[in-house]
Parts: C-alpha cells; structure tokens; sequence
C-alpha cells in the first residue's frame, strides 16, 4: 500500500479475488483505496476489472463469498478439533521423548556444542528448535544460579 501511494503503479493484477483478501471489508478498503489513488484492480481468473461498475459489484459479490468461505473452512476445522479431542485424540506435537531432553540436558551443561552440532550429535527424530529450547533453557538456568 506504501507504494500504491507513492503511485509506484497504475494496476494491480491478482489470479483471484479471494486470493488478495479474506475479509470483504480489506477488499472494499483496498478497492476505495486504489480507486481514489486511480489504480486499477484486475483479476486474471475472476476476469473482472474494477474500473467499472459491474465489475465493482462482482468484486464486492466475490469478497463476500471468500469471506464465507474461510469462515466456514475455520468453523469446520474447529468442530474436527473438538470432536477429536472429544475422542480422547491427543492435539499438536507429541511430547519429546524424556531421554532426549536428558541427553540435549547434559550435552547443553557439559559441553559449549551449539544447537546445531547438539542435534546433530543426539541424531534424535526431533528437530533443531525443539533441541535449542532445551539448551537455552539449561544454559539460562546455569547462568542465572
């Protein structure tokens, strides 16, 4: 938006509507914006230009739909989350294993090994930022005692 108005271009060309912004406001926001800076907003699949009127009110048609459509994506993806942990499902990471943290633990206290050759030492199917929270905590706690 800073170079829009900097008038850095005169068009903005997006595969589709919905692909530019999730919420009809952000689109109708941009749409005033762009009008008023006299750029132009074409979509390549939507096959809409903004300069007209019809092609205004398809815009402000097709950004409700996007709007409708992620809303209902997040509502849907919600109720799967709930409905499996309903089920006992366990969500996110699975925990690292406890002789991992204890061999990164010590590897952290004993040695001045960075994070990535600790991770590449333990050769563990954890990945690299789950072994430098380990050692950051360990090196914190050695330092602040």
């Amino acid at each position: 938006m800073r170079s829009a108005r900097r008038y850095a271009f005169d068009c903005v060309l997006v595969w589709k509507f919905d692909r530019f912004a999730r919420l009809t406001k952000h689109l109708l926001a941009a749409l005033e914006e762009f009008d008023h800076l006299g750029i132009r907003i074409i979509s390549i699949q939507d096959q809409i230009d903004t300069t007209s009127p019809m092609g205004k009110a398809m815009f402000t048609l097709i950004g409700a739909m996007a709007e409708l459509e992620s809303s209902l994506i997040s509502e849907r993806v919600t109720a799967g989350m709930k409905a499996a942990k309903a089920r006992g499902k366990r969500l996110g990471r699975p925990k690292t294993p406890a002789a991992v943290v204890a061999r990164v633990e010590e590897l952290a206290k004993r040695t001045e090994l960075s994070v990535r050759e600790i991770h590449q030492k333990i050769d563990a199917k954890v990945g690299r930022s789950v072994v430098g929270g380990i050692v950051k905590r360990v090196r914190h706690s050695t330092v602040a005692q």
